[in-house]
């Protein structure tokens, strides 16, 4: 839980790229002034980019108020993979608000207990926190890139079974379970859904290949979200059902490819996050985007 988003480095064989926000947040602000006013988009920045450089986020910082102000006043909140580290900083995030009036927390480990792996405890867990809404957000933060089965794969040679069906259980499968147990929860006034997926799940934005079971497990997971947009519109026409892309997070699990480097911290990326979902309306639903509030290509 809570690794969504190493978007600073592509594992493809022997191949290392840095968006151009994440090189600057190595260096001391001091050099900034000197940077191009022009730059060339490294590798990576034109394998996550529709045209030119990324925005950099204009989102509330780590300090800020992070306060949904289009949800009203009393909103109810709820997050699955509570326990990562995205999780714990969206839970820190909305119990900070003083219009929040509640946030239920669900992981492997809280109780009710929430695991992908456990098909009925994401009905069961559906049906404790019923009482508690309905819910105004509901956050999907639980995801995995690599796991004792081993790291993303950059060849097809190394595709196995085992791996694939774990990427995809935890990464499709068990949001998909979520959005049909879940969305019946959500608020009949502005209700919003969101599911973390990742830019490297762009069909249209794959430059570089590799990491096949994250790509191809985020790719089915954008499907789903813009597929069950459709349906919830038909009867909760204020819903917004999106799928967001946090960018390079310092998390436990992205220490792997220098996430303590490259990444941000998760309290800042979950202000980033929170201030989009703010901002998207229902017209937006179904769609794919960015911490920066950039819509994604598919």
């Amino acid at each position: 839980e809570g690794v969504e988003g190493v978007e600073g480095v592509e594992g493809v064989e022997g191949v290392i790229c840095f968006s151009i926000d994440s090189v600057l947040r190595l260096l001391d602000k001091r050099w900034r002034a000197f940077l191009p006013v022009f730059c060339k988009p490294t590798p990576w920045d034109s394998c996550r980019h529709t045209g030119g450089m990324a925005p950099l986020s204009t989102a509330p910082t780590a300090n800020a108020s992070a306060s949904l102000h289009s949800l009203p006043d009393g909103y109810r909140a709820l997050i699955v993979g509570a326990s990562g580290g995205i999780g714990q900083a969206f839970v820190r995030q909305l119990q900070a608000d003083p219009r929040c009036a509640h946030v239920a927390a669900l992981s492997r480990s809280s109780t009710p207990a929430l695991d992908f792996d456990d098909e009925a405890s994401i009905a069961a867990a559906a049906e404790a926190v019923r009482s508690k809404g309905p819910y105004h957000l509901i956050l999907n933060a639980a995801g995995m890139l690599h796991s004792a089965l081993g790291l993303p794969e950059k060849r097809l040679g190394e595709l196995n079974y085992a791996q694939l069906e774990q990427t995809f259980r935890t990464n499709t499968l068990g949001p998909a379970l979520l959005l049909a147990h879940f969305t019946p929860l959500l608020a009949q006034e502005r209700a919003v859904f969101a599911l973390l997926s990742a830019r490297v799940g762009s069909i249209g934005d794959n430059r570089l290949g590799g990491w096949y079971g994250y790509r191809a497990s985020k790719a089915a997971l954008n499907m789903l979200v813009k597929t069950a947009a459709i349906e919830v519109a038909r009867k909760q026409p204020n819903a917004v059902l999106i799928a967001l892309h946090p960018g390079t997070v310092d998390t436990a699990l992205s220490a792997p490819f220098r996430g303590a480097e490259i990444g941000r911290p998760a309290v800042e990326a979950a202000a980033d996050m929170l201030a989009v979902l703010d901002g998207l309306q229902s017209h937006d639903s179904g769609g794919f985007f960015s911490y920066t509030g950039e819509a994604l290509p598919w």
